[in-house]
């Protein structure tokens, strides 16, 4: 596991409709490995492996992260933004900001007063970055209208394999796609393999439609972060028990082909990885469901990274269950 390129991608700044950094970082490392590297009109990265395969297979995850744009730059020099993607508010107020702009990183913090925290209807419009601009004219000379911003966080180890960062969701699926990649070509695969980092999930969900639209895969293996039911008070029927380092997720849904899940849990057997299951009523609100309703249709199936405290400045992973992912996904590669 390549833990130098898992560091670049979650350093990078890559909110909704603003990849581009992210998308950098897959491009530089994959080149030693993939035969093709294709990008579209909208910035999604897609690296082939056996391009001359009549079998297809798309492995997709989300390159984008939620956070919020500059919309606005007032006389006195504050920023106003509105949010792309879940955001939680009041996680925002006090907290030091980066804003990416196009050729820098401009630091700032979101304004906090007693009554940024009683307000109960806080949104991102509420919002005012402070920069340290003293005029509207001093700001414009920093940052520009739709520059990306998000809180400025760390990636940091924890106790017993943990580890701690700014979206994990979903910057380690394409950490784990891409490296199933590189596995699956170690092992002598020799089905064609489109590995998609997509655009535009937590806003659009177009970059998973594009990619999957042009591919035109014979099935997809969607991976994505999916919440852990070991914190807190919840009640578990709807998903079920989903535990930080028990490995992978598959789910059953209905949108999801059950022949591919029991491929996939022969694929763990073989390789002794332990795999978890969760439940949906019917779409998986992932870029899987805009895959499975592409072309003529197209049989997916979810692989979920456990995730703490999900949208928050601070998610939580385990670093057995990414081993675990890569592992999975390179045996199911490699078995067709």
């Amino acid at each position: 596991m390549n833990e130098g390129f898992l560091e670049n991608i979650l350093r990078e700044v890559s909110v909704s409709g603003c990849e581009e950094p992210v998308q950098k970082a897959v491009k530089a490392y994959m080149k030693e490995y993939a035969e093709e590297i294709c990008e579209d009109e909208i910035g999604d990265v897609v690296c082939v492996l056996n391009p001359e395969s009549s079998r297809r297979i798309m492995l997709s995850a989300h390159a984008d992260e939620i956070g919020a744009v500059v919309s606005n730059v007032m006389e006195n020099g504050r920023l106003q933004v509105v949010s792309r993607g879940g955001i939680i508010p009041f996680t925002y107020p006090g907290q030091q900001i980066k804003i990416c702009t196009k050729d820098k990183i401009v630091y700032g913090v979101i304004e906090a007063r007693r009554e940024s925290f009683e307000n109960k209807e806080l949104q991102a419009k509420h919002f005012l970055a402070d920069i340290g601009a003293a005029s509207k004219e001093e700001a414009l000379a920093q940052v520009a209208l739709g520059d990306a911003v998000v809180l400025d966080t760390q990636i940091r180890k924890m106790m017993n394999g943990r580890f701690t960062a700014r979206a994990l969701d979903d910057r380690l699926g394409v950490f784990i796609i891409m490296e199933a990649f590189r596995r699956a070509r170690e092992k002598g695969c020799e089905a064609g393999v489109y590995a998609a980092s997509t655009v535009g999930e937590e806003t659009t969900k177009n970059g998973a439609y594009w990619s999957a639209a042009r591919i035109k895969p014979d099935l997809a293996v969607v991976v994505d972060v999916t919440y852990c039911s070991d914190y807190g008070d919840e009640e578990r029927t709807e998903a079920g028990t989903v535990t930080l380092g028990g490995g992978p997720v598959l789910c059953n849904s209905p949108i999801v082909s059950k022949k591919l899940n029991e491929k996939m849990k022969a694929c763990a057997e073989r390789e002794g990885i332990p795999v978890q299951i969760e439940a949906a009523s019917a779409l998986t609100y992932t870029d899987g469901d805009q895959i499975h309703f592409s072309g003529p249709g197209v049989p997916m199936v979810l692989v979920s990274i456990p995730l703490r405290y999900m949208h928050t400045p601070a998610e939580v992973a385990d670093r057995r269950d990414v081993e675990a992912c890569i592992e999975l996904i390179a045996e199911f590669l490699h078995s067709y």
